[in-house]
């Protein structure tokens, strides 16, 4: 029974189990009223799940809700619904949307949506102070309740009849920024308010003005007034006075400056009235400021000035400015229609200016050094005035040139330039010098030298180069010129070779002749002659006023055998090498004879005795028997002159020689026949 009702439950158990099927077909989220709410609007946020089922069964469901990422919302419920509500939406609310549903174990994700809060909150404006004094400072402070940074703040401040003044600031991890405007001279009330401004998927948003702040402004100090004495007919040489004023609030650090066209002429600290006084001049004219300053407040005053003019400035005139020396030379000094006025000469210098008469007219004999710059002045009731400088330049005749080469030797190589000098011991600055070649001439200026430098570049090789030169000055004397100076073209050298007799071969202890020639170059060329070597031997040197040079080396050998060449130079110091030769020094006719002699005739002995001994080896083999047979006498004579030629050992005559093979040659005869010898035996 028991084991019955076990199966019933287990089977149950399986039929429960599989009624128990579920699975998501989606998650679903949406915004009411709509993905774009208002500001200040309510709004819900709802996740909804579809389910399919195989029975209906109770499921619990977790639903959570996201905002860019983060969690705002949770539920549990036995719905696969839940509301996720926001009674006032503010611009914080703006962002992406999702929800997930897990039931079972088993979780959806919906889409995302994007939710975007329009408007934003209206922006508080706290000003640190209401009252403030000009050159201080207003500090404020803007916030955005209830919105999420970064955000952009506009500060404005606002003055009547004229555009209102923007500071920006961006605030990246605030919801409120501070700022601080500057009270410039003249604000007196101003009004601020400030806005906000945020980013939202690359639109900007902005909300409405805050509250405006009324600020009131005080006066350190008032405008300064400036009064000048007299106002008018102000005429050079009358004193005239500035006087500059102004009412403070406070006597804290007031500094009023006086300036002439933004020069500082006076100034005073922690006083109200600056006074300033002075001759009148010319130079007096202009626009006079009145500046008071306290901190970073000031106002200014100006008033423009003008003073007639006493006297006009006087002239000065020289009889001539360029003169020559011992001339005689007058200066006069005069004004255009004024003739009471106390007159000066002096010579303009480094050091001060130098009086030379108190009068307005000055002669003198001139000299070089006289040359210089002079003035003239005028004085009408203390009112001093200068001419303008007039330049006197007193010369010195120029003396006779010298030209040279500026090496300093009158040559120069083909191809190459030559600096050419033209000096005077004498002449007074600026001089023009000129240079001739032939019929062409150039000029050169010098302001500062008695020298002159000219550059030839086009040196020829038949250029004798007559070279002179003329120099002149502002003297009366005219121009000098030099002495000619001949300049010598050095030809460089070229093309050198190099040849010997005999060539090639040189017997051993004979004399060799070597000769060294260039095809062009100046006289004297120097010519040497090397051995070549691991370190090449110097074997001639010698200096020619000649193309060539011609070497004997006596008794040449073995030893000077090899490669030989030739470098020939001249003053172009361009040195030129021939290509090298060989010589190569053999033995001698008598050194071949004596060789002959000792080595030759005795390899040829050996040789013929060579052959003969094999010869005589060949003849006792063949033929014995006929050998037996000869006469006596024939083989007595021969045994006597073999034995005879192996008794003297190495050394033997030619003549016996020949007489043995005549010996031989017979017997060789009379055993060729062997037919013969038969019949004749028979």
């Amino acid at each position: 029974m028991y084991l019955a009702l076990l199966v019933i439950f287990l089977q149950c158990s399986e039929i429960c189990a599989q009624e128990r099927v579920f699975t998501f077909n989606a998650v679903h989220i949406k915004v009411q009223p709509s993905a774009k709410v208002k500001n200040g609007a309510p709004m819900s946020v709802i996740c909804r799940a579809d389910i399919s089922k195989s029975t209906n069964f109770n499921l619990q469901h977790n639903i959570t809700i996201f905002k860019d990422g983060k969690l705002v919302f949770m539920s549990v419920s036995g719905k696969g619904d839940a509301r996720y509500e926001v009674p006032m939406a503010r611009s914080s609310h703006t962002g992406d949307y999702q929800c997930a549903v897990e039931a079972d174990g088993k979780i959806r994700y919906s889409d995302s949506l994007h939710v975007w809060v329009t408007g934003m909150t209206k922006p508080i404006l706290i000003a640190e102070k209401k009252e403030v004094f000009e050159g201080e400072v207003v500090k404020l402070r803007c916030e955005l309740p209830e919105e999420v940074p970064p955000l952009h703040f506009i500060f404005r401040k606002i003055k009547m009849n004229s555009t209102p003044k923007e500071k920006l600031k961006y605030e990246l991890q605030r919801n409120f920024s501070v700022i601080e405007f500057p009270v410039d001279e003249g604000d007196n009330i101003l009004q601020f308010d400030c806005l906000g401004r945020r980013s939202v998927k690359f639109e900007f948003e902005t909300s409405e003005p805050s509250n405006r702040t009324l600020i009131t402004v005080k006066e350190p100090f008032i405008k300064p007034t400036l009064r000048i004495k007299p106002s008018s007919n102000i005429t050079e040489g009358k004193e005239i006075q500035f006087e500059c004023s102004t009412v403070v609030a406070k006597m804290r650090d007031i500094e009023i400056i006086l300036l002439r066209n933004k020069t500082i002429l006076s100034s005073v600290r922690d006083q109200t009235t600056l006074k300033y006084s002075t001759v009148a001049t010319l130079e007096d004219s202009g626009e006079y400021l009145c500046k008071v300053e306290e901190g970073k407040a000031s106002k200014t005053t100006t008033r423009n000035v003008v003073v007639a003019e006493l006297f006009p400035k006087p002239i000065l005139v020289a009889s001539m400015n360029n003169l020559d020396e011992n001339k005689e030379l007058t200066l006069s000094c005069s004004i255009k229609d004024f003739q009471n006025a106390s007159f000066s000469i002096l010579r303009k210098n480094s050091n001060g200016d130098v009086l030379l008469r108190s009068s307005r007219n000055l002669t003198m004999r001139a000299t070089v050094n006289d040359t210089g710059s002079y003035i003239c002045k005028a004085e009408v009731s203390k009112i001093v005035k200068e001419s303008k400088p007039v330049t006197i330049r007193v010369y010195a005749p120029v003396s006779m040139p010298s030209i040279s080469v500026f090496s300093g030797l009158p040559e120069v190589v083909l191809g190459k330039p030559v600096k050419l000098t033209c000096c005077l011991t004498m002449g007074t600055p600026p001089i023009t010098f000129t240079f001739y070649k032939g019929n062409k001439a150039r000029k050169e200026i010098v302001t500062n030298n008695t020298c002159a430098v000219f550059l030839d570049e086009d040196i020829r090789q038949n250029d004798k180069g007559q070279y002179k030169c003329g120099a002149r000055n502002h003297h009366s004397s005219g121009m000098k010129t030099s002495k000619i100076l001949n300049i010598t073209v050095i030809v460089p050298i070229r093309n050198a070779s190099l040849g010997s007799n005999p060539y090639g071969e040189v017997e051993d202890g004979s004399d060799t002749t070597f000769l060294c020639a260039v095809q062009e170059g100046s006289w004297p060329i120097l010519f040497r002659i090397f051995r070549k070597t691991d370190h090449d031997v110097l074997l001639f040197e010698r200096s020619e006023h000649a193309d060539r040079v011609v070497w004997q080396k006596k008794e040449m050998s073995r030893q000077d055998t090899g490669s030989y060449y030739c470098i020939a130079s001249n003053r172009a110091n361009v040195s030129v090498k021939s290509h090298p030769i060989t010589i190569n020094v053999i033995l001698a006719s008598w050194q071949k004879g004596v060789i002959t002699a000792f080595v030759l005739i005795p390899i040829a002995g050996v040789v013929i005795l060579a052959v003969w001994w094999f010869w005589c080896k060949k003849k006792n083999a063949k033929g014995p028997s006929i050998e037996m047979s000869r006469s006596a006498l024939a083989t007595n004579s021969t045994n006597e002159k073999l034995s005879r030629q192996h008794n003297d050992g190495d050394y033997y005559s030619g003549p016996d020689l020949e007489s043995a093979e005549v010996e031989y040659t017979e017997v060789e005869v009379s055993t060729l026949d062997p037919h013969r010898e038969n019949t004749r035996a028979s």
